[in-house]
This record gives C-alpha cells, sequence and structure tokens, in this order.
C-alpha cells in the first residue's frame, strides 16, 4: 500500500486538502487523515488528479518504429500524466482480424508503461472496401474500432460495416474526410490567408460532409458512433443536430484546435489533419465543449520523424506531438489566464468523460473503489515547454518555447509509479 500525503486533491470537483490510500488495485480510502503502515509519497506543494485518458493517440508500432514504438509512446504518455491511452490502428500489419490484433496485444503487454487499448480496423487495411472481424476482435476485449487516417468513402460499404458493427455491439471512432474537396497538395484550411502563403487549402466541407453522412446512417442503425478531432463550426452544428435528435454521438476535439488557428501556421509543424481552422471555428469548438456538443479531448498525437516534417508545406507529412503538452497548454490558457474554465472541467474532459464514452469503468475519479490511476503535479511553478526533454521520439511540435503554468511530477499507474521528474 502506498499513501499520498500532504498534498491537495481534486476530489468531488474541488481541490481539498485530503489524503489518498491506495494498492495496485484500487483507490482504498480519501479522508482528511489517514493511519496506515504503508509507503508514504510526499505531495507537498503538489496536486493530485485522476490519471488522464486520450482515445486518440498514434504509437506507430508495428511498422514505423522509426517514429514512436510502444515504449516510448507510452513513456511519453505517463510524462503528460495520461495512465490510459486507445491506440489508432494505421500500424502495420492492420489489425484487422483476431490473429494480427493478438499479436498487437502481445506487443503491447509486452512494453507499454500504461494502459493500452487499441482500436481495430473499421475496414480490412483501411481500404474502405471490406468489413474487418469486429466479433473476432471483440473476443479478445476489443470494443472500439477506426479507419483513422481515412473516411470510408463508399456510403455503401460504410452501411455494411455501420450494420456488422451493430450487431456485434462496438463503438465506431471516425477519422471523416471526403477527398472529393481536398486537391493533392492541400496542407492547410482554406482561406485568404492559405492563398497568400501560397498553400493548397481544405475546406471545412471535407471533414463535415462525410461527419454529417456517417451521424445519419448511426442514428437510422442505431449504432454508437464517435466524432475524431472535430475542427469546424459547420461539423459542430451536425453533431448538435444529430444530439438533438437523440442519436447515440459524441465528438472530441484537440488542444491544438482549441489554442490555434489558421493564421498561426508557420510551417510544417503546424500542418496537422484535419488542419486548424478560422478563428469563428476555433471559437464555435470552445463552446460546443463548454456547452457539451462536443464530449471530450482528446489529442490526436502523431509522431512523425525530422525528415517527414523537413519538407515544402505540401508534401509535409499531417500531425504533431501532444501526450507531453495539452494537458499544462489547456491549463494554462484555459484555466490560468482566460479563467474561462476550472480545474475540475479540464479533467473530467481529459479523464471522466472520455472513459465513460469509451467504457473504462472505475476509471476517471479519485474515489474508493476506482483504479489507483494518479497524477501528481505542479500547478504553481512557471516552466517552458523544451521538445528536447520529450519521451516521445517525435519533435514535431509548434508549441516548443511556449510559457506554461503545469506540469507533471509524478504518474502512478496501477498504483505503481511509471513516471517521475524531479
Amino acid at each position: 500500500m502506498r499513501l499520498i500525503r500532504n498534498a491537495e486533491v481534486l476530489y468531488r470537483g474541488k481541490v481539498q486538502k485530503k489524503e489518498v490510500l491506495f494498492d495496485e488495485s484500487q483507490i482504498l480510502e480519501v479522508a482528511d487523515h489517514i493511519d496506515a503502515e504503508c509507503e508514504i509519497v510526499d505531495g507537498t506543494g503538489l496536486t493530485v488528479l485522476p490519471g488522464l485518458v486520450d482515445t486518440h493517440v498514434h504509437l506507430r508500432e508495428p511498422g514505423q518504429e522509426q517514429k514512436e514504438t510502444i515504449a516510448t509512446g507510452s513513456r511519453a504518455a505517463a510524462h503528460g500524466g495520461f495512465t490510459t491511452v486507445f491506440a489508432m490502428p494505421n500500424v502495420k500489419p492492420f489489425p484487422n482480424d483476431p490473429s494480427a490484433m493478438k499479436n498487437y496485444l502481445d506487443l503491447i503487454e509486452r512494453d507499454a508503461v500504461v494502459t493500452v487499448y487499441p482500436f481495430g480496423t473499421i475496414t480490412r487495411d483501411e481500404k474502405g472496401q471490406e468489413p474487418s472481424d469486429y466479433a473476432g476482435m471483440k473476443e479478445l476485449g476489443i470494443r472500439w474500432f477506426s479507419d483513422d487516417g481515412v473516411g470510408v468513402a463508399d456510403a455503401q460499404v460504410m452501411r455494411q460495416a455501420m450494420l456488422e458493427a451493430k450487431q456485434a455491439d462496438v463503438l465506431f471512432s471516425c477519422h471523416t474526410e471526403d477527398m472529393n474537396y481536398r486537391k493533392p497538395g492541400a496542407s492547410v484550411h482554406e482561406s485568404e490567408y492559405a492563398r497568400m502563403m501560397g498553400w493548397g487549402g481544405i475546406p471545412s466541407a471535407c471533414e463535415s460532409a462525410q461527419l454529417i453522412r456517417d451521424m445519419e446512417m448511426a442514428g437510422e442503425i442505431g449504432l454508437r458512433y464517435h466524432g475524431c478531432h472535430i475542427s469546424a463550426k459547420e461539423s459542430v452544428e451536425g453533431i448538435r443536430k444529430a444530439k438533438a435528435a437523440g442519436w447515440d454521438v459524441s465528438a472530441e476535439v484537440t488542444a491544438h484546435h482549441l489554442l490555434l488557428e489558421d493564421r498561426d501556421v508557420k510551417g510544417p509543424n503546424w500542418k496537422m489533419n484535419p488542419p486548424l481552422r478560422s478563428h469563428e471555428d476555433r471559437m464555435a469548438l470552445i463552446e460546443a465543449l463548454e456547452d457539451g456538443t462536443l464530449d471530450f479531448i482528446a489529442n490526436d498525437h502523431a509522431p512523425h520523424t525530422l525528415k517527414d516534417k523537413d519538407q515544402p508545406m505540401a508534401s509535409a507529412a499531417f500531425g504533431i506531438i501532444s501526450l507531453e503538452t495539452s494537458f499544462p497548454l489547456l491549463y494554462t490558457e484555459f484555466v490560468c489566464r482566460q479563467k474561462r474554465w476550472t480545474l475540475a472541467q479540464l479533467a473530467d474532459w481529459m479523464s471522466w468523460k472520455p472513459a465513460q464514452r469509451f467504457g473504462l469503468e472505475k476509471t476517471g475519479r479519485i474515489e474508493a473503489g476506482y483504479h489507483s490511476d494518479l497524477v501528481l503535479a505542479d500547478l504553481k511553478s512557471e516552466r517552458v515547454i523544451d521538445k528536447n526533454t520529450f519521451l516521445s521520439k517525435g519533435r514535431n511540435t509548434p508549441f516548443d518555447g511556449w510559457t506554461v503554468y503545469a506540469s507533471v511530477r509524478e504518474t502512478i499507474k496501477n498504483g505503481r509509479t511509471v513516471w517521475k521528474g524531479e
């Protein structure tokens, strides 16, 4: 057993002086004072938060280990305060069936320092032609499926996939992208700024049109459906209407889409898919998160090599890394500077709500009986983000050099410390 003393604890929606007793299976007690013969974790000056949950992470392994591995990506997660992540399936071989998924799970079991839940693919090899084996992978505990990186273009294929997924009682988490709206080489939001810079633009309809199509089918079929990395106000309005119709839909937003806009783009480290959009879009995302139209934050951690990013905008890889920066950045901007959110709200959007939507019981709260996944954070000291301190293999971030007022000092997974800083 271990006991956290002298810390403030985010407990039942408030930061309070509490002590937390836990072992390797669960939190045993939260109280003003606890007498127990056990190891003491000194939390002086720190705040205890529930372990964060990210439902959208690229770990790259197997197949692209030069960009990231399960070991480096899961350590980066721990460094950023995440104790549970969901790994997207665009790896090689693709996890299409029980055999490939079993091998993938064995790699995760061997190398991950936090809990990693892998997605299966919606279609075999993400080709958008044939549904994967949902029922077979569900027998291995896989209840989440995505073709992240591409949308399923053929509506009939998507309908058949949804019907089979409904039968298997699983969830689809979809990157929607209708390539009919996107010209080759397009790399940023379609706008006057993009034209001025000589960059090809991606219109908002590239995301929203397929998202709305998907949600209408999911609503008709009764499938649980989740929209990935929402970026456009048109998508927000579509989700709002879908929820008003009573369909079982949810959606996420990333830290970078909450913090940055199209005019912030300076080069390839600001290039992601979907792209950073207008100020109006960004404000619509913030307001939609606050009113519940968007359900939670998930960050699309997408590590690339320097060679992948050190290219002209049209050919540079899409994506940035996020696991080690998202919580400090959001806490600094929205809790400290704007005072727009409370710490409890931010923690809910980064832990409790994703855990609830993705069916993780006893996760995302500091309560007796919940998993002993905890983060000790320093919320009182200023520091500068330095990409050279990251545990991820990736260095592709637009946030290098930003000042933040939060840092993770210790991450505890299943009662054991999996990362600890100075």
